[in-house]
């Protein structure tokens, strides 16, 4: 499951809407919703009384409408700018998981199924620890900026048995500064471990990625390669400060070097076949956090 921020718009320009119709004696309750919300629950927006109940009726009626009142405050809209996620991990089919990150964690380029979370929680289970699907709150292109501006409105109503974090190729790639990345990690790091139900040893962090090791990567591989070294040595000092378990999978991500396999088709990002291979590096350390 996927999360990204949703906007607050106005109803008219939310585009089709569904419309759900419940009767309850006289009175009709209509319930108005954009479709395709990325499973986020429906929004009442309007109430509409569209005749009026018999008198010998209206005390039942009354007690039917506050019930109904009651349910539809359970399905209400949420806040402006305010996402709410793990709500119902009794429906869930094992520990709960969250991944954080940016295109390698959404799995740029490659299927759902070939995403790093998605093969991580199915590897695990496999193993003999029951893993849920991952919640993933990820996009191609995020800093550590964009990842801090998109999780600080997200609240988790129960929290994940394990979170994980891969941050920090966007900010090599557009140039930012270390210290800075060194700032907004520190605070995902809090952040996760909030979602962790303040947990530090249910929160593990993998390395970035060396992207210099792709087709993409070639005319600037020697100082790509520097660059990544210097985030992942700030994210390893990080980690280390909070007790954090960080797994390096940056050697791994060579590979690609003499692997065109492990290559997506886009010539820059990686393929389901090398997620795999990051999912193996780090299954038997977190096993031991449980």
């Amino acid at each position: 499951m996927i999360f990204i921020e949703r906007k607050s718009l106005p109803l008219k320009k939310h585009g089709p809407l569904k419309r759900l119709s419940r009767r309850i004696s006289n009175i009709e309750e209509v319930l108005s919703y954009p479709i395709n919300l990325n499973h986020q629950k429906p929004c009442i927006y309007r109430k509409e009384l569209v005749a009026e109940a018999p008198a010998r009726n209206r005390k039942s009626m009354k007690i039917h409408l506050v019930l109904l009142i009651f349910i539809s405050s359970c399905i209400a809209c949420m806040k402006d700018g305010e996402k709410v996620i793990n709500s119902s991990p009794e429906t869930k089919n094992g520990l709960t998981y969250l991944a954080l990150g940016d295109s390698y964690t959404i799995g740029q380029s490659v299927s759902e199924a070939e995403r790093w979370p998605v093969l991580f929680s199915k590897t695990m289970s496999e193993s003999g620890l029951k893993l849920a699907e991952p919640d993933i709150i990820a996009k191609t292109g995020w800093t550590t900026a964009n990842l801090l501006s998109n999780v600080s409105s997200v609240n988790a109503e129960k929290p994940y048995d394990l979170v994980s974090l891969l941050i920090g190729v966007n900010n090599q790639y557009q140039g930012l500064g270390l210290e800075q990345y060194r700032s907004e990690f520190a605070r995902l790091l809090q952040k996760s471990i909030s979602f962790a139900g303040g947990k530090s040893n249910r929160v593990f962090v993998l390395s970035i990625p060396d992207w210099g090791s792709t087709p993409a990567g070639s005319s600037g591989r020697e100082l790509i390669g520097k660059e990544i070294d210097q985030y992942n040595e700030v994210a390893r000092e990080e980690c280390a400060k909070e007790k954090i378990l960080f797994i390096d999978i940056t050697p791994t991500s060579k590979k690609a070097l003499t692997d065109i396999s492990l290559v997506a088709t886009d010539g820059l990002h990686y393929s389901g076949k090398m997620h795999q291979l990051w999912v193996n590096d780090a299954i038997s350390a977190v096993k031991k956090l449980f």
